[in-house]
């Protein structure tokens, strides 16, 4: 029997791209408050593969999980959907 697994994505803002073909990318996420039930911004930060540095800081972008790629990568690009305006 073959398993297909579902590949996770999640879009973010890159704020780092001083590393060579790795960027940082902010990924925000709204959570309930269990007392309050109140919504709170709770914010994780994801290192992932640019193989051709053509992200940049503000870019919005699309990653996918795929294998360790070093200690701290397990992301990878799989496209911009929206270039910063610098």
């Amino acid at each position: 029997m073959i398993r297909i697994r579902k590949v996770k994505t999640k879009v973010g803002v890159v704020v780092s791209d001083k590393m060579d073909k790795t960027v940082v990318v902010l990924v925000e996420r709204l959570v309930l408050h269990s007392v309050y039930k109140r919504r709170i911004k709770k914010f994780s930060r994801f290192k992932a593969h640019d193989k051709d540095n053509s992200a940049h800081t503000g870019d919005k972008v699309e990653i996918k999980e795929t294998r360790p790629l070093s200690k701290d990568k397990r992301w990878y690009i799989s496209k911009i959907i929206e270039k910063a305006n610098n």
